[in-house]
């Protein structure tokens, strides 16, 4: 990701937080930032490549992810949270999940992945999320808020149509429409990495338009923040 466009959502961010005055704790409740945090985001515009909202190759330094959210988890609470999480997301998200509109699967180390397909989230050849698949960014918005002791790598995928390098930007632009939201949602940016995948992922063969389609999607991929033994 271009260093210039990572500053431009950081600074975003910045503002959304400072303008709203508050983020939420591990169980979703509201809270006013304190000076400590506000003078951290605001410290992240002057460090280029330490983005609020940072790419998903950068390391996320998990002492700073800790202190975000109030400890990690640890023992079996980890699988019976991130089991009890995706119970939530399909029981809310059911009617997109019938659908098509959204994908809930569970994969292997207690990791959930969450897919917004191409049905109802985007455009083609556009990076703004459909004003009526609002309401839907707003049932993942209070999950992810309730069970905050999670991180977020939100991975935007294209098909193979177009060349490489806007495919690139496309997706990049994609995942980071959907971070932005989240953000606007109270979700801490330290949870929240992005990535543009581009058409280098496909689920699905991209010599027909069904498969196309099913290429055009973003990911959130959902980890359980595991406290140290």
């Amino acid at each position: 990701m271009r260093i210039t466009t990572r500053l431009a959502l950081t600074s975003l961010i910045i503002s959304t937080l400072v303008l709203a005055g508050c983020a939420t704790d591990e169980y979703g409740r509201s809270r006013p930032l304190t000076e400590t945090e506000k003078g951290a985001l605001i410290g992240s515009i002057s460090g280029a490549l330490i983005g609020a909202v940072a790419s998903k190759k950068d390391k996320r330094t998990k002492g700073v992810l800790i202190g975000a959210i109030g400890g990690g988890l640890a023992g079996a609470a980890v699988g019976n949270y991130m089991d009890s999480q995706k119970k939530d997301f399909e029981k809310v998200l059911a009617p997109e999940r019938e659908s098509g509109a959204i994908l809930v699967e569970k994969l292997p180390k207690d990791v959930l992945r969450v897919t917004m397909t191409a049905q109802t989230a985007f455009d083609v050849n556009s990076a703004q999320i459909k004003p009526n698949f609002n309401s839907t960014m707003d049932k993942i918005g209070k999950i992810v808020n309730k069970y905050g002791k999670t991180t977020l790598d939100i991975v935007g995928h294209t098909d193979n149509t177009g060349s490489h390098k806007y495919n690139q930007e496309l997706s990049e632009r994609r995942a980071q429409a959907v971070a932005q939201y989240f953000v606007g949602q109270n979700v801490h940016p330290e949870r929240l990495r992005v990535e543009g995948a581009g058409e280098t992922q496909p689920r699905a063969d991209n010599a027909t338009a069904e498969g196309r389609a099913q290429n055009r999607r973003v990911e959130i991929i959902i980890e359980p923040v595991v406290a140290d033994s």
